[in-house]
C-alpha cells in the first residue's frame, strides 16, 4: 500500500471527524464511499468501521453529559442482530455488486434523509418500537455499507429527538455498530485477517480522527451544525456516485 493511499485516507478520516464533531454524523457517509474506491469494498467499509468506534468513542468523551443511555441500550441490543445478515451479505456478494450496493445505499439515504417531507410525530408505545426498527437497520447497513447515520436522522425526526441530545448519543451508537460490524465480519470471514491493510494505515486513521476532532471544535464556533450537514452531503454524494460508478464498471466489464 503506497503512502498517497494513506495520505487520502486520512484527509477523509479528518474531513468526516471534523463534520461527525460538527453535527453528530459524517464519519460513515464521507469515509465509507472513499475508502471503498481505494482499497475495494469489503476492507474499504470494514476499515470504515474500525474508524467509527475510534471516533465515536473519543467524541463521545466530550459530550457524555446528553447521551441518553437507555436508548443507546436499545440501539446497541438489536443493532449487532442486524450486522449479522449485513456481514453475510458482504461475505455473500462480488466486489462489483457490493461496490453498486454501498453507492446506491449512500445516495437513496442522503435522498429519504435531507430530501423527505416532515415524518409524523411517534409517541407513547410506538416510540420503543420504532427504536428497534432503527436500531436493527442502522446496524445492517453499517455492517453491510459503512453507513448508520441516515436511518438514525430519519428515526430522529419521528420522534422529534432534540439535536443536541441526537448527536451525542449517536457517537456511543456509531462506536458499537462499528465495533458490532468488525466483530461479525471477522467471526464470518467476510474479512479475512489476511486481507487487512498494514497497522501504519490504522495507526494514521487513528492520528487522523484525533485532527479531525480537534478541528471540528475549533470551528464549531463559526460553522452550524447545519452547514457542517450540507457539507457532509456533498461530499458523501460525491464518493458514492463514483463507487457507484466503480460498480455497474466492474459488473458490465
Amino acid at each position: 500500500m503506497g503512502p498517497e493511499i494513506i495520505a487520502i485516507a486520512a484527509v477523509a478520516v479528518v474531513v468526516g471527524a471534523t463534520l461527525q464533531r460538527l453535527s453528530g454524523m459524517g464519519v460513515g457517509l464521507v469515509v465509507a464511499p472513499t475508502l471503498a474506491l481505494l482499497l475495494g469494498p469489503q476492507l474499504g467499509v470494514y476499515v470504515t468501521n474500525a474508524t467509527t468506534v475510534c471516533s465515536g468513542v473519543l467524541i463521545m468523551l466530550t459530550v457524555l453529559r446528553d447521551v441518553n443511555w437507555k436508548r443507546w441500550a436499545i440501539f446497541a441490543g438489536v443493532g449487532l442482530v442486524g450486522s449479522i445478515p449485513g456481514a453475510l451479505l458482504v461475505r455473500e456478494l462480488p466486489s462489483g455488486w457490493l461496490s453498486v450496493v454501498i453507492g446506491a445505499v449512500v445516495l437513496g439515504a442522503l435522498l429519504l434523509t435531507f430530501t423527505s417531507p416532515r415524518v409524523p410525530h411517534v409517541t407513547g408505545r410506538g416510540v420503543p418500537a420504532l427504536s428497534t426498527a432503527a436500531g436493527v437497520l442502522g446496524g445492517f447497513f453499517n455492517t453491510a455499507a459503512g453507513v448508520a447515520g441516515p436511518v438514525m436522522v430519519i428515526y430522529g425526526r419521528f420522534v422529534r429527538w432534540p439535536q443536541r441530545d441526537f448527536a451525542a448519543t449517536m457517537q456511543p451508537t456509531f462506536a458499537f455498530f462499528g465495533l458490532a460490524s468488525v466483530a461479525t465480519k471477522t467471526a464470518t470471514g467476510a474479512v479475512g485477517v489476511g486481507m487487512l491493510p498494514p497497522l501504519s494505515l490504522f495507526a494514521a486513521l487513528v492520528v487522523a480522527v484525533v485532527v479531525g476532532i480537534g478541528l471540528g471544535t475549533v470551528l464549531a464556533r463559526r460553522v452550524t451544525p447545519e452547514g457542517a450537514r450540507r457539507l457532509a452531503v456533498i461530499l458523501a454524494g460525491a464518493g458514492a456516485l463514483s463507487a457507484l460508478g466503480r460498480g455497474v464498471f466492474e459488473v458490465l466489464a
